[in-house]
Protein backbone atom coordinates (compact mmCIF):
# COMPACT_ATOMS: atom_id res chain seq x y z
CA UNK A 1 0.00 0.00 0.00
CA UNK A 2 1.37 3.37 -1.00
CA UNK A 3 1.84 6.16 1.50
CA UNK A 4 -0.76 8.21 -0.40
CA UNK A 5 -3.40 5.49 -0.13
CA UNK A 6 -2.60 5.05 3.57
CA UNK A 7 -3.08 8.76 4.19
CA UNK A 8 -6.38 8.73 2.29
CA UNK A 9 -7.68 5.87 4.47
CA UNK A 10 -6.71 7.74 7.64
CA UNK A 11 -8.50 10.83 6.34
CA UNK A 12 -11.68 8.85 5.63
CA UNK A 13 -11.62 7.33 9.13
CA UNK A 14 -11.10 10.72 10.74
CA UNK A 15 -13.92 12.24 8.68
CA UNK A 16 -16.25 9.40 9.65
CA UNK A 17 -15.44 9.80 13.35
CA UNK A 18 -16.00 13.55 13.17
CA UNK A 19 -19.35 12.99 11.49
CA UNK A 20 -20.47 10.59 14.22
CA UNK A 21 -19.31 12.97 16.92
CA UNK A 22 -21.12 15.87 15.32
CA UNK A 23 -24.35 13.88 15.16
CA UNK A 24 -24.10 13.01 18.85
CA UNK A 25 -23.18 16.54 19.85
CA UNK A 26 -26.21 17.99 18.08
CA UNK A 27 -28.73 15.61 19.64
CA UNK A 28 -31.29 17.67 21.52
CA UNK A 29 -32.66 16.87 24.94
CA UNK A 30 -36.37 16.57 25.55
CA UNK A 31 -37.46 19.90 27.02
CA UNK A 32 -34.23 21.68 26.16
CA UNK A 33 -31.68 22.81 28.72
CA UNK A 34 -32.68 22.48 32.35
CA UNK A 35 -30.34 23.81 35.01
CA UNK A 36 -30.75 21.90 38.25
CA UNK A 37 -33.12 19.28 36.88
CA UNK A 38 -30.68 16.55 37.91
CA UNK A 39 -31.75 17.27 41.48
CA UNK A 40 -34.60 14.87 40.79
CA UNK A 41 -32.10 12.07 41.46
CA UNK A 42 -31.05 13.38 44.89
CA UNK A 43 -33.60 11.42 46.91
CA UNK A 44 -30.91 9.13 48.32
CA UNK A 45 -32.18 5.90 49.86
CA UNK A 46 -35.75 7.14 50.07
CA UNK A 47 -38.32 4.71 48.72
CA UNK A 48 -40.49 6.71 46.36
CA UNK A 49 -44.27 6.33 46.43
CA UNK A 50 -47.13 8.39 45.04
CA UNK A 51 -47.27 10.49 48.23
CA UNK A 52 -44.62 12.61 49.95
CA UNK A 53 -44.61 15.05 52.85
CA UNK A 54 -42.13 17.91 52.68
CA UNK A 55 -40.17 19.24 55.67
CA UNK A 56 -42.06 21.88 57.63
CA UNK A 57 -45.53 20.67 56.71
CA UNK A 58 -46.66 19.96 60.28
CA UNK A 59 -45.42 23.22 61.81
CA UNK A 60 -46.09 25.70 59.00
CA UNK A 61 -49.29 27.36 57.81
CA UNK A 62 -51.05 27.63 55.50
CA UNK A 63 -50.76 23.92 54.90
CA UNK A 64 -51.00 22.86 51.28
CA UNK A 65 -51.92 19.67 49.45
CA UNK A 66 -50.80 19.39 45.83
CA UNK A 67 -52.47 16.55 44.02
CA UNK A 68 -53.51 15.38 40.57
CA UNK A 69 -53.01 12.79 37.87
CA UNK A 70 -50.16 12.44 35.40
CA UNK A 71 -51.39 11.40 31.96
CA UNK A 72 -49.62 10.11 28.88
CA UNK A 73 -49.43 12.39 25.85
CA UNK A 74 -52.96 11.39 24.80
CA UNK A 75 -54.29 13.19 27.89
CA UNK A 76 -56.35 10.14 28.89
CA UNK A 77 -54.06 7.25 29.85
CA UNK A 78 -52.68 7.43 33.43
CA UNK A 79 -48.88 7.44 33.38
CA UNK A 80 -47.12 4.89 35.60
CA UNK A 81 -43.63 5.09 37.06
CA UNK A 82 -43.13 8.82 36.48
CA UNK A 83 -40.98 10.73 38.98
CA UNK A 84 -41.90 14.24 40.13
CA UNK A 85 -39.61 16.53 42.09
CA UNK A 86 -40.68 19.82 43.67
CA UNK A 87 -39.03 22.51 45.75
CA UNK A 88 -40.03 25.95 46.98
CA UNK A 89 -39.29 28.81 49.35
CA UNK A 90 -40.23 29.09 53.00
CA UNK A 91 -42.66 31.67 54.44
CA UNK A 92 -39.91 34.30 54.22
CA UNK A 93 -39.48 33.79 50.50
CA UNK A 94 -36.06 32.15 50.68
CA UNK A 95 -34.79 28.64 50.00
CA UNK A 96 -33.69 27.69 53.52
CA UNK A 97 -30.71 25.49 54.34
CA UNK A 98 -29.38 23.71 57.39
CA UNK A 99 -25.79 24.41 56.39
CA UNK A 100 -24.80 20.86 55.51
CA UNK A 101 -26.57 20.54 52.17
CA UNK A 102 -24.96 18.82 49.22
CA UNK A 103 -25.62 18.92 45.51
CA UNK A 104 -28.51 21.06 44.35
CA UNK A 105 -29.88 21.32 47.88
CA UNK A 106 -27.35 24.13 48.33
CA UNK A 107 -29.52 26.22 46.00
CA UNK A 108 -32.92 24.56 46.24
CA UNK A 109 -32.89 24.37 50.04
CA UNK A 110 -34.34 21.53 52.08
CA UNK A 111 -38.03 22.13 51.37
CA UNK A 112 -38.30 19.63 48.57
CA UNK A 113 -39.90 16.30 47.83
CA UNK A 114 -40.12 13.39 45.42
CA UNK A 115 -42.89 11.05 44.32
CA UNK A 116 -43.33 8.31 41.74
CA UNK A 117 -46.70 7.61 40.19
CA UNK A 118 -48.35 4.21 40.24
CA UNK A 119 -50.67 2.69 37.65
CA UNK A 120 -53.36 5.25 38.49
CA UNK A 121 -51.02 8.13 37.62
CA UNK A 122 -51.89 9.87 40.90
CA UNK A 123 -49.49 12.02 42.87
CA UNK A 124 -49.77 13.98 46.13
CA UNK A 125 -47.42 16.33 47.97
CA UNK A 126 -48.15 17.66 51.47
CA UNK A 127 -46.33 20.91 52.10
CA UNK A 128 -47.18 24.55 52.83
CA UNK A 129 -47.79 27.58 50.70
CA UNK A 130 -44.53 29.35 49.87
CA UNK A 131 -43.95 33.07 50.01
CA UNK A 132 -42.82 35.24 47.11
CA UNK A 133 -39.19 36.30 46.89
CA UNK A 134 -38.41 39.22 49.22
CA UNK A 135 -37.93 41.56 46.25
CA UNK A 136 -41.55 40.99 45.23
CA UNK A 137 -40.58 40.51 41.59
CA UNK A 138 -42.02 37.03 41.14
CA UNK A 139 -45.32 35.48 42.27
CA UNK A 140 -45.38 32.61 44.75
CA UNK A 141 -44.36 29.44 42.95
CA UNK A 142 -43.35 25.82 43.34
CA UNK A 143 -40.79 24.41 40.93
CA UNK A 144 -41.46 20.99 39.44
CA UNK A 145 -39.32 18.57 37.41
CA UNK A 146 -40.50 15.43 35.58
CA UNK A 147 -38.61 12.20 34.82
CA UNK A 148 -40.25 9.62 32.60
CA UNK A 149 -38.77 6.10 32.46
CA UNK A 150 -37.54 6.43 28.86
CA UNK A 151 -36.66 10.12 28.67
CA UNK A 152 -34.33 12.63 30.26
CA UNK A 153 -35.58 14.82 33.09
CA UNK A 154 -37.22 18.14 32.16
CA UNK A 155 -39.11 20.96 33.85
CA UNK A 156 -42.74 21.92 33.42
CA UNK A 157 -44.48 25.15 34.38
CA UNK A 158 -44.19 25.90 38.08
CA UNK A 159 -47.26 25.86 40.28
CA UNK A 160 -48.51 29.43 40.68
CA UNK A 161 -51.61 30.55 42.53
CA UNK A 162 -54.61 32.14 40.87
CA UNK A 163 -55.32 34.34 43.91
CA UNK A 164 -51.76 35.71 44.15
CA UNK A 165 -51.73 39.48 43.61
CA UNK A 166 -48.26 39.20 42.08
CA UNK A 167 -49.63 36.92 39.36
CA UNK A 168 -50.45 39.80 37.07
CA UNK A 169 -51.97 39.46 33.63
CA UNK A 170 -48.53 39.99 32.18
CA UNK A 171 -47.18 37.09 34.23
CA UNK A 172 -50.13 34.93 33.20
CA UNK A 173 -49.40 35.65 29.55
CA UNK A 174 -45.79 34.56 30.05
CA UNK A 175 -46.81 31.02 31.01
CA UNK A 176 -45.60 28.35 28.57
CA UNK A 177 -48.12 25.74 29.73
CA UNK A 178 -45.47 23.03 29.69
CA UNK A 179 -47.30 19.90 30.81
CA UNK A 180 -50.46 21.98 30.97
CA UNK A 181 -51.30 25.12 32.90
CA UNK A 182 -49.47 25.60 36.18
CA UNK A 183 -51.99 28.17 37.43
CA UNK A 184 -53.86 26.49 40.26
CA UNK A 185 -56.83 27.53 42.36
CA UNK A 186 -56.37 26.80 46.08
CA UNK A 187 -59.46 25.59 47.89
CA UNK A 188 -59.59 25.81 51.68
CA UNK A 189 -60.93 22.72 53.42
CA UNK A 190 -60.26 21.21 56.85
CA UNK A 191 -57.60 23.79 57.73
CA UNK A 192 -55.67 23.05 54.55
CA UNK A 193 -55.39 24.50 51.07
CA UNK A 194 -55.85 21.94 48.31
CA UNK A 195 -54.95 22.40 44.68
CA UNK A 196 -55.48 19.93 41.87
CA UNK A 197 -53.29 19.91 38.81
CA UNK A 198 -53.35 17.22 36.15
CA UNK A 199 -50.18 16.92 34.05
CA UNK A 200 -50.00 15.78 30.43
CA UNK A 201 -46.61 14.39 29.51
CA UNK A 202 -45.03 16.04 26.49
CA UNK A 203 -47.59 18.82 26.19
CA UNK A 204 -45.77 21.94 24.94
CA UNK A 205 -42.42 20.25 25.63
CA UNK A 206 -39.77 20.91 22.95
CA UNK A 207 -38.32 17.89 21.11
CA UNK A 208 -40.87 15.55 22.63
CA UNK A 209 -41.84 12.51 20.56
Amino acid sequence: MSILNYLLILLLIATSCQSQTKKTDTDKLVGGSCEGCEAIFEFGNKKLTAIDTLPGFMRTNPKLKLTGTVFEKDGETPADNVMLYIYHTDRNGIYPSNGNEKGWAKRHGYIRGWVKTDKTGKYTFYTFRPAAYPNGMEPEHIHITIKEPDKNEYYIDAFVFNDDELLTQEKRNEQDNRGGSGIVKPISKNAMLTVNRDIILGLNIPNYE
